[in-house]
């Protein structure tokens, strides 16, 4: 099997990279960057580096009325909702805190799978997201940083981020395009989520553009950059892997986001948080076994 279809690699990537966008958004907060403009940067760096792949490697977009739809439906409910969620929980919440909020994608994304019978994992697949989801509820519980613990509002609007992300990786699945190329499908959705994101700041008297980025290149471009090579990989893990699979990659940016956030920004949480996130390593390490056990078949 080649490595860019080996469902723990893919895993492992685009998890990572996903935690690495999270300190990067606390970052940019706190040099005073409105959500609604980083999640545009997001998108629009994705967008512009998908569209140069595909071009690159003469890649097709689909523009068909059945493909549009699909990339404004999932740019609305897998991105722009999200990340904007996202950003502003950030502030509240902590890097480390929010990416945690991402490990209850895979329990709302198996029972929505479940209900509509979308490549429903077997029984040691669903005993590592058992597993993750007990880490989920230990972390949930002890409520953010040491010193700073979130207020309950803030908790729960951050729970919307998962609900958010669990819809959109089974719509990713049910409504895929026939015959696209999952690279084409990241690049139309990034563009829809750009001009979504285009059209709220231009309604939001709060946020303009550059709003803050030119001020802080450096870090919009890291930023970017991270977001593009996460797609790169994000559409292929859902093609190879499917939903359920594929929203555990909320376990490992967590456990990034909380690394990044305990190492370089400073923040700091109780021994719960941890072994909540050790759980959380668990069910990852047995869902990367039991989807190599169903590959290898």
């Amino acid at each position: 099997m080649k490595l860019a279809d080996s469902p723990g690699f893919l895993l492992i990537t685009t998890g990572a990279l996903l935690g690495l966008t999270l300190p990067l958004g606390k970052l940019a907060g706190n040099a005073g960057v409105s959500p609604v403009v980083w999640a545009w940067l997001i998108s629009t760096g994705s967008a512009v580096g998908l569209l140069a792949i595909c071009g690159i490697r003469r890649l097709r977009l689909p523009l068909q009325l059945s493909a549009l739809r699909y990339y404004l439906i999932l740019g609305a409910i897998s991105l722009v909702i999200p990340n904007l969620l996202i950003f502003m929980a950030i502030p509240k919440l902590g890097s480390g805190y929010t990416g945690l909020m991402f490990t209850l994608s895979p329990v709302i994304t198996l029972t929505l799978s479940a209900i509509w019978q979308v490549r429903v994992p077997g029984g040691l697949g669903l005993l590592g997201i058992a597993l993750g989801f007990l880490g989920a509820v230990l972390v949930a519980v002890s409520r953010g940083e040491l010193g700073s613990p979130a207020s309950l509002l803030w908790v729960l609007l951050g729970l919307c981020i998962p609900l958010s992300l669990a819809f959109g990786n089974l719509y990713r699945t049910m409504a895929w395009p026939d015959q696209a190329h999952p690279m084409s499908l990241a690049a139309g959705t990034n563009v829809a989520a750009c001009l979504l994101l285009s059209m709220m700041i231009g309604l939001d008297s709060n946020a303009n553009l550059p709003g803050g980025l030119m001020e802080h290149a450096g870090l919009s471009l890291l930023a970017a950059a991270a977001a593009t090579a996460m797609f790169t990989v994000f559409f292929r893990l859902q093609k190879v892997g499917g939903p359920t699979y594929l929203s555990q990659i909320g376990y490992v940016a967590a456990g990034v986001a909380l690394l990044c956030g305990t190492v370089f920004l400073s923040e700091r949480y109780g021994p719960a948080t941890w072994a909540g996130a050790a759980l959380i390593l668990a069910g990852i390490g047995i869902s990367v076994r039991a989807q190599q056990a169903v590959t290898e078949r």
